[in-house]
Order: structure tokens, then sequence, then C-alpha cells
């Protein structure tokens, strides 16, 4: 059933990037083998897996039970303390059961070893009895025993009278004695019904417990796909139809000056390149949309392409809804379990309002595959750009007028993850000015130079120093 709705599903090109499904089921229990294209994400095609097929199924359990006779919502641990609580309930009731039965046996044996040790004597008043309930009153009267012992000596066969009965009688009483002894000890000590709990788990394990059916395992050998990938040096572009792919920049030939140069990029119609640079297979980039939302993608999974190609779609490979598109990265040198580097560095990110935000790196250095809220976005309002800095950088926001300011990144405090920010630049509403980028350039580098292109085709080269400093809030 899972293999056909499998099938369906890439008949129907809703998974993307399966080559190959069978069926590998044996006795031992079920095994789909999913073979992927070579230029496939297989983490993204697993979450579509979970996503369109009974793979994986998460339902809501409302554990509702009677404590004490009332119904309750419990939690789990709510749940073992009162199996617990109940379990402990158990075997005090049941041991006082059995105590209650194994004193009530001791009695009778009791006074058949009464009877036994004056055996000429009980005969004697039995045959001198005229009937039984003579015979029983005369024993109580004579050897001083309760209604139950004489009851239980009149009922005594012949056989029991011998020397090996007695002593049977004698080891079953002594054996009683033993079990009562414990009995007492147990309803007197919590500690003691508490093993008896762990004991008997235990063998309901033993007996019940199978194997585990389902295997989870990786083949050929338990070892990270990233060992398997080569470090080298390639090129990521992103079209502004959210077209993504990496090429081995090794396809990038250096050439003369006044070539003809070399076409590094087919795209599709009414599409062009908005965004590309060079990262290693084994680094990682942080993708931030125009909505606000942070999404984490590793080179290596980025689909390789020709420089001929337009590349992958990139909501097959990211849970990016199709109205949201890529607005900025940040490309981390180091990985986010390096705890000087996340706590050493932030994520400034700038809207075409003017908001500006700044956030330590620690906040977004936790994977999740449907992304996380990277900054509020409010409405009419959409991110541009987000920069990596060291808390010490000086930014630069350029609005669509021609107007720039510049302040130092300490003026802007740090927030989390669930805030809009402050703001950076002050725009002209009523004319629909927006802002229309944002640079952070290190103080210390005095080489740093700033290239401004209008949207004609005019140019600017400047110092980044030649921008008058201003406080934040400011016009430019």
């Amino acid at each position: 059933m899972l293999i056909t709705k499998i099938a369906e599903l890439v008949n129907e090109k809703k998974v993307l990037g399966i080559s190959d499904v069978r069926d590998e089921s044996n006795r031992e229990g079920v095994r789909i083998v999913i073979e992927v294209k070579r230029d496939a994400a297989a983490n993204v095609i697993l979450s579509q897996l979970f996503k369109l097929t009974p793979l994986q199924t998460s339902y809501g359990i409302n554990n509702i039970a009677l404590v004490n006779g009332r119904p309750r919502t419990l939690n789990l641990l709510d749940m073992v303390t009162e199996f617990i609580k109940f379990r402990l309930e158990v075997i005090v009731r049941r041991t006082k059961f059995e105590l209650r039965k194994a004193e009530e046996r001791a009695h009778i044996l009791e006074g058949l070893l009464i009877a036994l040790d004056h055996l000429d004597e009980v005969i004697a008043l039995i045959r001198a009895s005229k009937d039984a309930e003579q015979a029983r009153e005369g024993l109580m009267e004579r050897f001083g025993l309760s209604e139950i012992q004489a009851r239980a000596i009149l009922a005594m066969r012949l056989q029991q009278l011998t020397g090996l009965e007695r002593d049977k009688v004698r080891a079953e009483y002594d054996d009683l004695q033993r079990k009562i002894a414990e009995f007492k000890a147990i309803l007197a000590d919590e500690m003691l019904q508490r093993g008896i709990i762990k004991e008997e788990l235990r063998e309901i394990s033993e007996r019940y417990g199978d194997a585990r059916r389902t295997a989870i395992e990786i083949d050929d050998a338990d070892i990270s796909i990233e060992d398997l990938i080569e470090d080298e040096e390639v090129v990521i572009t992103i079209s502004h139809a959210g077209y993504i792919k990496r090429t081995p920049s090794t396809e990038y030939r250096a050439q003369g000056r006044g070539g003809r140069g070399a076409q590094g990029v087919r795209t599709r119609d009414e599409d062009f390149v908005e965004h590309m640079f060079v990262a290693t297979n084994h680094q990682t980039i942080l993708l931030f949309t125009e909505s606000g939302r942070c999404f984490w993608l590793k080179v290596y999974e980025i689909p390789e392409g020709g420089k001929t190609t337009a590349g992958r779609v990139i909501q097959n490979l990211l849970n990016i809804p199709k109205e949201d598109r890529v607005r900025a990265y940040i490309i981390l040198r180091k990985k986010l379990d390096d705890e000087e580097f996340i706590h050493g560095h932030y994520i400034i990110f700038c809207t075409k309002r003017g908001q500006i935000k700044k956030t330590l790196l620690e906040a977004y250095s936790r994977p999740r595959q449907g992304g996380i809220n990277a900054i509020e976005i409010n409405e009419g309002d959409a991110l541009i750009e987000a920069k990596l800095t060291n808390g010490n950088n000086e930014i630069l926001l350029a609005v669509q007028s021609g107007r720039a300011i510049r302040f130092n990144e300490q003026d802007v405090r740090p927030m989390g993850r669930g805030a809009a920010g402050v703001r950076g630049i002050r725009v002209d509403n009523e004319n629909d000015d927006t802002v229309v980028g944002m640079v952070c350039v290190d103080p210390a580098d005095t080489t740093t130079t700033i290239l401004v292109v209008s949207e004609k085709g005019s140019a600017n080269a400047r110092h980044s120093k030649n921008t008058r400093p201003t406080a934040k809030e400011g016009k430019g």
C-alpha cells in the first residue's frame, strides 16, 4: 500500500528527485528502498514523503484517566506517578489478602499439630463421643482449640496420622510462618513494595517483550554524508524567480581583458540572476526571505548544475511559500557549534521602510527543517538585507531618493528573534521612498570603497569614511 502511494506521488510529480522505489520486504519486516537522483536532496524528499504519505503521522493525545475516582488530564510524569501509586496499592491489597489466607491456614495447622501431639487422647475423646458435635465441643474444651481447628481435626483422614504426614504438616506450618513474616515486612516497608514493582515489570518484559521490528539503519556504514563530499569551492547562483544551483568554480575559466566572456548561467524567460557568490561544500548558508523567515542549507545540499542549467526551484529544497522569495543570504565560514563564533557575531537586518534590527548569531544556531522567524515584519514592509557583523561594524543605509546614512553598530542594542527592530533611517512615505541597500564595513579597514550604481546606469565610488556619520533614525 505504501509503495503504491509513493509511486503515485512520483507519477503525479508531487515528489521530485526519486529515481526508483522497490519493495524488499521479508519475514523479518517491511523494507522499502527509495533511490534518489544524483542532484536531488535526500532530506527534502524525505520531508515531502513524511508530509504526503503515512510514513510519519503526528496527532494529539488527551491523557485523561480516573485518579481517585475523578477524571484528570495527565502529562507523562503524572501518568508514571499515578501508575506507581496504583501498583503500590495493588501490591498492598494483594499482600494483605495473601497474609490473611496464610494466617488462616497456619491457624488450622496449629490445631492439627496439637492433635498429632496428643493423638491417643484425641482418638479416645472422639470414640467416647456420641456424635460429631459432642466430639467438636470436647476438643475445643480439652485442648483450647477454636471451632475451625476442631472441625479440621475431625475432618482429618487416617493417613494423616502417620509420622510422614506429621512431618509434612510441620514443614507446611514452618513455611507459612516464613511467608507470614515476609508479608508483614512488605506491608511495613514501601521500598520493598517498589522493589516488587521493578521485579514484576522485568518479568513481564522478559516474558512478552520481543525485538524491535522497525530497523533504523544507514547503508554501508554509520558515517556522515558530509564526510563523503569533497569540500571544494563552488559558485552559488539564485535567480529572481527562485531557482538555485551550485557549480564547481573550476568551470569558470579565467579570460583576458577585452574578451567576449562565456555564459555563466541560463535563466528562464523574464528571469535574471539576483545573487551570485562563492562558497565551499561544507559551509552553511543562512537564507532570509522578504517575509522575515530564516532557513538553513548546507552548500552540498544545493543541486549541482552546469553553467548552462537554470537550477532547481528553491521551494523544492526548503519549505518556503510560493509567494515568498529569498532576499538575503549569509555564508557561515565556521560551524554553528563553535560557541565563540556564534556568541561573538551578530546579524543585522534591514527592511525597505527603514527598520533595522541586531540579533546575536546564537539565536540562529539551531537549524529547524521548517525554518524560523528571523525578524517581525510589519504590514506593508519587507526584508531587503541581512549582514553578519562582529559587533563593532559601521552600517550604511541608502534610500531610493539617493540619500545615505552612516552610524556605528553599537548604537543598535541587541534584540530577540521576535522583535521588529528600531528605525534606522527615516524614509519619505509620501513619495514612496524606500531603502534600497545596506552595507556593513569594518571601521579599521581604511581601504573600503563603496560603489553606488543607479537604475539608469550612473555610478559613484567613494570611500566609506566620506559618508558623514550621524545618529540612527536620521534622514541622511
